[in-house]
C-alpha cells in the first residue's frame, strides 16, 4: 500500500466518520456558537490541537474565542459557551472544565464519540462523531490509523465545516478581506 492508497482509504474513513453527524446536532451547535458572547474551547493532546484552529477562526470572524489554559484567557460566564472536544468524553481534566463552567452558568457543547459519556452527560449540546478511539473499546469504530486520527481529523473539519456555516448564515462574505487583517502579522 503507498502513500496515495493510504490518503484514499483516510478519505473513505472520514466520509464515513463526517456522515455520522447528524444534521441536527450540527445546525444546533453553528446556533450555540453564534449565540455566545464569547467561546471557549478546550480538549487534550491531538485534539486539543484541533480545536484550537476552530478557534483561531472564530477569532477571525469576529469573535471572541479562547482557548482554556492561555494565559489570556478570560473567566467563563452565563452568556458563554465552553467546547470540549473530547473522543472518550471522559478525560479528567476536561471533566473539571465541564464541571466549572456549568457552575459558572455557561453554556457547554461537547463533541465527542460518547454522548453518554460524563462530559457527554453534562454537555447541553452534543454533536457525536463516530469514529475510533485510543482505547480500542469493544463497540468502536475501527480504523486502519493508529491512535484517534479519525476523530481528530474529523474534528478538524468539523470545525472548518461550522466556519464556513457561520459565513453563509451570517452573510459575510466580505469578511474575507477582514479575516486577513485580523490574522497574525508578527509570524
Amino acid at each position: 500500500m503507498n502513500t496515495n492508497d493510504i490518503c484514499k482509504k483516510i478519505v473513505e474513513e472520514l466520509d464515513f466518520a463526517l456522515g455520522s453527524i447528524g444534521e441536527a446536532e450540527g445546525e444546533q451547535f453553528v446556533k450555540e456558537v453564534l449565540e455566545a458572547e464569547k467561546i471557549f474551547v478546550a480538549g487534550a493532546g491531538r485534539s486539543l490541537l484541533m480545536i484550537r484552529g476552530f478557534a483561531m477562526r472564530l477569532m477571525h470572524l469576529g469573535f471572541q474565542a479562547y482557548v482554556v489554559g492561555e494565559t489570556v484567557t478570560p473567566a467563563i460566564g452565563e452568556k458563554d459557551l465552553l467546547v470540549i472536544a473530547s473522543g472518550s468524553g471522559e478525560t479528567g481534566t476536561l471533566t473539571v472544565m465541564a464541571n466549572k463552567a456549568k457552575k459558572a452558568g455557561a453554556r457547554l457543547a461537547a463533541i465527542t464519540i460518547y454522548p453518554e459519556s460524563t462530559i457527554g452527560k453534562l454537555a447541553d449540546r452534543v454533536v457525536q462523531i463516530k469514529a475510533a478511539t485510543t482505547k480500542g473499546e469493544r463497540d468502536s469504530v475501527r480504523s486502519f490509523q493508529p491512535g484517534a486520527n479519525m476523530f481528530e481529523q474529523s474534528l478538524l473539519l468539523f470545525g472548518d465545516a461550522v466556519i464556513i456555516q457561520i459565513i453563509r448564515e451570517c452573510h459575510i462574505e466580505e469578511e474575507n478581506k477582514k479575516l486577513m487583517q485580523r490574522h497574525a502579522n508578527l509570524e
